[in-house]
């Protein structure tokens, strides 16, 4: 049963929150384009503050350099030397998807650059807890000369000290914000420190890793200690591009040049085995890869060992060069992901039920904890009911099965509350009450006493209160307006396709236009097929929609879509992905 104050503060959420369709405007006027880019597709640009060719693109000539990018010195210089007197490396990793390509980057990328003992560590959730921890660097042995994290250490003071004790040096490599201290290392690479010059905040783990490998190619450069030719580093880019998308950075220009070069290498067929056998497993095409096709086929199935068993799994998929071995572990992924989706299921429809006829108390922070809850998962129910009650959402489970007397929390946020900011105000007014915590604006972690749960439950929902507008309650679906009458074409729908890569702060197109329900039928369950007529014209437009509610379409409809590119049979058509729909 779920405790009574997880309960209490689910009250009236799904009250509160009726969708609203609203429209992304305009920042400014389009200028510049080439006369075949479509002027649906100038608008959207504009939409996201691209108003000139040089926004989309994405060469990597335009990557920003790593010179300002703070701690590199002290790190090339520390790596350098670890490669010249042939030290024992081994990268600290992270047990998600951010963490996992990170440190096949790593690996890959020092052993590239001469590094000849390079070995990986991931924490077991479980067992060592998150980030470089001390029950992690004592589980070492032999241990190693030189500790490099990958995605996490800035807040790893006790590993950190830990592995200096045993007399390890260590390098941190993180995009996570920082506290009021700093571990005790001998370099320190991430682009959210205070201070530091990185014009792009927007990195994920994986892409600092990168940017430190590219610094230590031009040291090694510099003092002539590069064989010939010289490393290409950017055929790592296929994995930098899944860990920045599964991690759901913004992505800035900068973000985008990697992932969209990323992307086409795995269009080239030029991914490492392990990404295009879980490409396979996922059921996409390999030549029309974009990154949705990353967030929602790939990366979850790389996350799902970290979230039930061991990422060790899913880094070995990412680090081997045999093709079948490749298929063996991704298919092995795959399974641990089936599992991982019907647990989840369970969860979410356990986190809704606590919700059911409760309307008397309104709760603007939101905490949910079961008993019976995984750890590994209480992120994604924590995702779907943010989802559903456009409130910021925590949820807990027991840390470990042997361990119930403290949690262990994973939060979404919405837009607007800094869910990471939130905790540490929750933390500078109760010290004690959280344990430990980090993460970023849109999604958090945390540990705390079970004893303890209620008073943080009220504490969460009190700083929502404070920080949160009751405006912001309003869910809202942004889109980029109606499509003109003619326009629903697949050359349209392919450019749409082709452009991007799409994802977190630069949002895949969506529009919205009034229709007329000219037929319909189930396809699969809860799915349908429909035939939409567009009333200003006549024209017939094929559509689906996944995922249904409701008993049947109403006869006029206005609905937010996709305007996607259906492939069949070799043959390509356009096609209206629904994403929401209210009767008219």
């Amino acid at each position: 049963m779920a405790t009574v104050a997880s309960l209490a503060l689910l009250a009236r959420g799904v009250a509160l929150s009726v969708l609203e369709l609203r429209r992304r405007e305009p920042r400014g006027e389009p200028s510049g384009w080439d006369a075949a880019v479509h002027p649906v597709l100038q608008r959207i640009y504009a939409a996201r503050g691209v108003l000139q060719p040089a926004g989309v693109e994405h060469r990597l000539q335009r990557l920003l350099p790593p010179l300002a990018l703070g701690g590199l010195d002290a790190a090339t210089d520390l790596l350098a030397e670890a490669i010249r007197d042939d030290w024992s490396i081994l990268i600290a990793g992270d047990y998600d998807c951010d963490g996992a390509t990170g440190t096949a980057v790593a690996v890959r990328g020092l052993r590239m650059l001469g590094a000849q003992r390079v070995s990986y560590a991931v924490p077991n959730r479980f067992v060592h807890g998150y980030g470089l921890t001390p029950a992690l660097v004592d589980s070492l042995q032999p241990y190693p000369q030189l500790i490099v994290t990958v995605d996490n250490g800035v807040a790893s003071m006790a590993g950190a000290a830990r592995a200096h004790e045993l007399g390890m040096r260590v390098i941190v490599t993180d995009h996570h914000l920082p506290g009021e201290q700093l571990p005790r290392c001998d370099a320190m690479v991430n682009p959210n420190l205070v201070g530091d010059a990185f014009p792009s905040k927007a990195l994920a783990g994986v892409g600092v890793m990168f940017y430190l490998l590219l610094a230590l190619r031009a040291r090694l450069r510099e003092r002539g200690a590069l064989g010939t030719p010289e490393p290409d580093l950017s055929t790592l880019l296929d994995l930098v591009a899944l860990g920045t998308v599964a991690d759901l950075v913004p992505l800035d220009f900068n973000n985008r040049v990697l992932v969209d070069a990323g992307l086409k290498r795995i269009r080239a067929g030029r991914a490492c085995a392990g990404i295009a056998a879980l490409v396979e497993c996922g059921k996409r095409s390999v030549a029309t890869l974009c990154a949705s096709d990353l967030g929602f086929a790939v990366g979850p199935r790389l996350n799902a060992a970290g979230r039930l068993e061991d990422m060790r799994l899913g880094v070995e998929c990412l680090l081997t060069d045999d093709a079948a071995q490749a298929r063996r572990h991704a298919g092995q992924l795959d399974a641990i992901n089936r599992e991982r989706r019907d647990l989840q299921a369970s969860m979410v429809a356990e986190a809704e039920a606590m919700t059911t006829g409760l309307r008397d108390i309104d709760a603007v922070g939101v905490a949910l904890y079961e008993p019976s809850w995984h750890a590994g998962v209480v992120g994604l129910v924590a995702s779907k009911l943010k989802e559903r009650l456009h409130r910021p959402v925590i949820a807990f489970a027991p840390a470990s099965e042997d361990d119930a007397g403290n949690l262990r929390g994973s939060g979404r946020s919405i837009s607007g509350f800094h869910l990471r900011d939130a905790l540490a105000m929750i933390d500078a007014r109760q010290p004690g009450l959280i344990e430990r915590f980090g993460g970023h604006a849109m999604a958090a972690g945390l540990s705390l006493r079970a004893a303890d749960f209620p008073r943080f439950a009220a504490a969460f929902d009190a700083v929502a209160r404070e920080l949160i507008a009751p405006e912001r309650l309003q869910a809202a679906l942004y889109t980029d307006g109606e499509l003109p009458a003619g326009s629903l074409s697949l050359d349209l729908a392919l450019q749409l396709r082709a452009a991007g890569p799409w994802g977190q702060a630069f949002p895949e197109p969506l529009f919205d236009n009034l229709f007329e329900c000219a037929g319909w039928k189930p396809m699969g369950e809860g799915h349908w097929r429909l035939s939409l007529r567009d009333p200003r014209d006549g024209s017939l437009h094929d559509a689906v929609m996944f995922n249904v509610s409701a008993a049947a379409p109403p006869s006029r409809l206005r609905t937010a879509y996709e305007l996607v590119v259906n492939d069949w049979q070799g043959r390509e058509s356009p096609r209206l992905l629904l994403r929401h729909i209210e009767p008219a």
